[in-house]
């Protein structure tokens, strides 16, 4: 092999080290505000209210210290690797159980690998936190092309498709030979992907958003099918105009997000409608749901800003969804044959029920409903979500 080829797929240690100028310039735009007046409305339907901004701004500017992200990343071992291109970022903790199983977990918009450090003690170390030795993962937590400290791609094509190529790679050039797959949001899509894909090594997948039910038929029977297909309705009619702006025309929204933190928080926070009043408690009321907190939020958008990574993760929907996206009219690939798990969250955008799961891949060996927790589950309650990737996967070990 050249030298060149070997540079390319080296693995290289990682470490964030942000300077003190690029935090004293985002202390002075967020100082430097304009804000709308209120909102005309009681709730949400016009977008974030004025309060929470308000409140998440002042806390931002005067309290929120990235240093301690630093801390908490660096502890961490953060690697980058070339693939196909672009500088791939990735966590990789191995758990001090040697029989433990490889399992790569992906985040999603406008989420960041900031969404699930909380969950490597649960999943590396399952006896700390109240588990079984032999449930423990070797995990790797890498950040999509185009978020945070990945490289952004200069080219189109960069899909669901090409991501989940990407991640087989990684997991073999780090040495894995049989692993696991688990995603959301995004992740879901490039979890479901792979699942399709069935590269060689991947003998499972679990994931919290059912991707096919965005674009299948999916059975309206029971109550619970009706509920769902219902809150996928509202989610389609009024609460998704992040996913249309993003898959149409994400170079506009761009600008504003690559220009104003506050902007970028605004359209970070304005997701769903469970997870927007979450952290609107936790700013404006001090109330947080599980580690939903006004400084891991922070971290999360923080994370956005100083890699300026808000355009480039907007593109990726176009990517993936947008009608002029090379990906747009292919045919999609046939279900995964292999092991699937799933756990549905009350608060995610729709409740997803168990035949809805079955109708959409063959082979079920996991399907969960649990109590607490939404559309950042790893993130809103890492220990419930560790405690359900270890009974997803247990079956395969």
């Amino acid at each position: 092999m050249s030298t060149t080829a070997q540079t390319a797929t080296e693995i290289r240690p990682f470490d964030v080290d942000t300077p003190e100028e690029k935090l004293a310039e985002l202390r002075r735009r967020i100082t430097a505000r304009r804000l709308p007046s209120v909102e005309l409305v009681g709730d949400r339907s016009q977008g974030v209210q004025l309060a929470t901004i308000q409140e998440l701004a002042r806390y931002w500017e005067t309290d929120y210290d990235w240093r301690k992200a630093e801390v908490k990343l660096n502890t961490l071992p953060q690697f980058t690797t070339e693939i196909d291109g672009v500088d791939i970022h990735f966590i990789h903790v191995k758990s001090s159980q040697e029989n433990a199983l490889p399992l790569i977990m992906t985040h999603g918009w406008p989420g960041s690998i900031m969404e699930m450090i909380d969950s490597v003690g649960p999943l590396t170390d399952p006896t700390a936190h109240g588990g079984r030795a032999e449930d423990a993962f070797h995990l790797v937590l890498p950040s999509l092309p185009g978020y945070g400290f990945s490289g952004e791609p200069v080219e189109v094509g960069w899909d669901l498709g090409r991501t989940a190529r990407a991640w087989d790679e990684l997991m073999r050039r780090i040495g894995y030979t049989r692993y696991v797959a688990q995603g959301g949001d995004v992740g879901a899509g490039v979890t479901d992907t792979m699942g399709r894909q069935a590269p060689g090594g991947l003998i499972g997948i679990h994931t919290n958003l059912l991707v096919p039910a965005l674009s299948d038929t999916m059975p309206t029977d029971t109550d619970g099918e009706r509920a769902a297909a219902a809150q996928i309705a509202t989610f389609q009619q009024s609460g998704n105009g992040y996913f249309v702006e993003m898959a149409t025309r994400p170079q506009t929204i761009g600008y504003a997000l690559l220009d104003s933190p506050v902007a970028l928080a605004a359209w970070m926070i304005d997701h769903d409608t469970d997870a927007y009043y979450k952290i609107a408690r936790a700013f404006v009321d001090g109330q947080p749901s599980g580690n939903l907190t006004r400084d891991n939020v922070l971290d999360n958008i923080t994370a956005y800003w100083l890699t300026g990574t808000g355009a480039s993760a907007a593109r990726s929907y176009w990517e993936a969804y947008g009608p002029d996206a090379p990906a747009a009219g292919r045919q999609p690939l046939p279900p995964p044959t292999i092991p699937v798990g799933f756990t549905t969250f009350p608060g995610e955008i729709w409740r997803t029920p168990r035949s809805w799961v079955e109708k959409s891949y063959p082979n079920v060996i996991y399907f969960n409903e649990v109590d607490r927790g939404g559309h950042f589950a790893a993130w809103e309650e890492p220990e419930l979500f560790s405690t359900e990737l270890r009974a997803a996967f247990r079956s395969l070990r």
